[in-house]
């Protein structure tokens, strides 16, 4: 018998995958071996998804709405999709504007598919999520990398943009995630009108991820596509997993012009047939009667999301900004990194394996979101509140154990800090 093996595409040997759901195995294993632990890895939300969409996805069922249905979306949702839209941010699309997706991930690809050209620019703001490069890589794009800074409040930087669309030999999209992953940072409405205004009558297009469309904890989140001229040159993708807890239902939609949507649902076509009507009969019924309810898990979300970012910011070492949105908090933890030189994923992994025999939280190093995470850790907010109580008293505890931490490393030498972080 010979060993070879059928070789693997250069795209497939080299794709990257959200270190989250690495961390979770880690997280999962450990639990099941007796050790306690506070998930702090996964953007999951942990409430039950809201009460008349879980009903209607039910009813759906046994009513037998389990069939292929149209690539683009059923009627029914994507009118749904649009009144919402338009109620929430103040747009005027109509259900023609709308294609549905099973979350909203996939739009990364379809977006890519529908747009990008081997050698086209691409500009991804860094801190990034972890799936924008083999999604562009996919298509032989060339990603632009733009550093959120935390002394901008990790806002976009609308100079690399205006340097991105006038310099650049090929520009062809820009990637925006608002409110943002990892970091917790807000595109303004007058950052959303500035680069409205870098790109207006261009062929530049924008993919706006905004799955934290409802975690936006500074006042009302905005999109690009309220200002003028932009649903010709942005596709706005949302999902149901976060605001109404139904990751596990797999539904988002994406909001565009009626040509842009029409060429994704032709692409969802080729790789998807189609979402599962009684899918998206619980999104619709979620839109359209889960809002008050929404809003209490929202409510509580902002709740511990600050309280974690104002606890943590008190801690010796730590310094975090206050998100603007989303359940994730962002420290600043370089200083610890560097007293024990640790790298800061060498350090969360060091939270959930190393510090205590009995005891860890799992949390991720800031550079698994792209080398301008590197000094910072995210922590989700999904656990209960008590729980990350006990996250928050065993941190600096931890950290300040150096025996431990250099028995980790000695174990682990690929989390030696080289270089310290700038501080």
């Amino acid at each position: 018998m010979s060993d070879m093996h059928p070789a693997f595409s250069d795209f497939a040997r080299g794709v990257t995958t959200e270190t989250a759901f690495d961390v979770l195995v880690i997280a999962k294993q450990l639990k099941a071996e007796g050790k306690k632990v506070v998930e702090l890895e996964i953007g999951d939300s942990p409430f039950p998804s809201t009460t008349n969409g879980a009903q209607a996805g039910i009813q759906a069922i046994q009513d037998d709405h389990c069939h292929y249905g149209p690539s683009i979306g059923i009627p029914e949702f994507r009118e749904a999709v649009a009144k919402y839209v338009n109620d929430e941010y103040g747009l005027d699309v109509a259900a023609n504007n709308v294609t549905a997706g099973p979350g909203a991930k996939i739009f990364e690809t379809l977006f890519c598919e529908a747009f990008i050209n081997e050698g086209d620019g691409v500009l991804v703001f860094s801190p990034f999520f972890p799936t924008y490069p083999p999604n562009i890589d996919r298509r032989g794009g060339r990603i632009v990398y733009s550093e959120l800074k935390q002394e901008n409040a990790f806002r976009p930087n609308l100079a690399d943009i205006e340097k991105f669309v006038n310099e650049d030999p090929n520009p062809k999209a820009i990637f925006i995630n608002t409110p943002h992953n990892p970091t917790g940072g807000i595109a303004t409405e007058e950052d959303l009108k500035g680069i409205a205004d870098l790109i207006r009558g261009k062929d530049i297009v924008v993919f706006a991820d905004e799955p934290y469309d409802q975690m936006a904890w500074e006042g009302q989140h905005h999109s690009l596509l309220a200002q003028p001229g932009m649903l010709d040159q942005c596709v706005s993708c949302y999902t149901f997993s976060k605001s109404f807890s139904m990751s596990g239902w797999r539904l988002g939609y994406a909001v565009s012009s009626e040509r842009i949507i029409n060429m994704i649902a032709k692409l969802t076509n080729s790789t998807l047939s189609c979402i599962p009507p009684f899918v998206q009969m619980a999104g619709a019924a979620a839109l359209n009667n889960d809002r008050a309810q929404r809003d209490e898990y929202m409510a509580e979300f902002k709740d511990r999301t600050i309280s974690l970012a104002t606890k943590l910011n008190e801690l010796d070492g730590v310094n975090c900004l206050i998100p603007g949105g989303t359940f994730y908090v962002f420290p600043n933890v370089a200083e610890i990194c560097n007293r024990h030189s640790i790298t800061s994923h060498g350090l969360a992994l060091y939270l959930l394996k190393g510090a205590d025999d009995n005891f860890g939280v799992a949390c991720l190093g800031g550079e698994c979101f792209g080398d301008a995470g590197h000094g910072f850790i995210r922590f989700s907010t999904a656990e209960p509140p008590e729980l990350i109580q006990e996250a928050l008293d065993f941190l600096p505890v931890a950290w300040s154990n150096s025996e431990r931490i250099q028995a980790f490393l000695a174990e682990n030498p690929q989390y030696q800090l080289e270089t310290p972080y700038p501080v």
